[in-house]
């Protein structure tokens, strides 16, 4: 499975980056109401994407998780049970992922994975 994942990674362009210098990460607590304020719609303001209630700083792709990008829906929210259910319905973005089924938690590890090789860890959910 890591082969595929790995292969179709780079196909699509999920290979992790050659040059990503990651600052060590941070434990700061958020709350879900706090998570919130880094939702893209203060441009000065970082954006924020929690995954396994891990906190990302996604603001380096802006114009992704940004208002109107494709992945705003993200922004500001811990967006688990969406990624594992590669889904960008807002019902589908909430933390609990409870209810994936094997393959879809298996989706949330890559994607957690592609988070963790990419961006900034800047704290955890509480």
């Amino acid at each position: 499975h890591t082969f595929s994942f790995v292969m179709m990674g780079r196909l699509w362009g999920l290979a992790p980056p050659k040059d990503t210098n990651l600052d060590p990460p941070k434990d700061t607590p958020f709350t879900p109401e706090q998570l919130s304020q880094y939702s893209g719609s203060d441009a000065d303001a970082p954006i924020y994407v929690a995954v396994k209630g891990t906190v990302f700083d996604v603001s380096s792709k802006r114009e992704l998780y940004g208002p109107g990008g494709a992945y705003s829906v993200f922004a500001g929210k811990d967006a688990s049970r969406a990624l594992g259910k590669s889904s960008t319905d807002p019902q589908d973005v909430v933390a609990d992922f409870s209810t994936l089924d094997e393959s879809q938690l298996e989706v949330l590890d890559k994607w957690y994975t592609f988070f963790a090789e990419r961006y900034n860890i800047v704290g955890k959910v509480v």
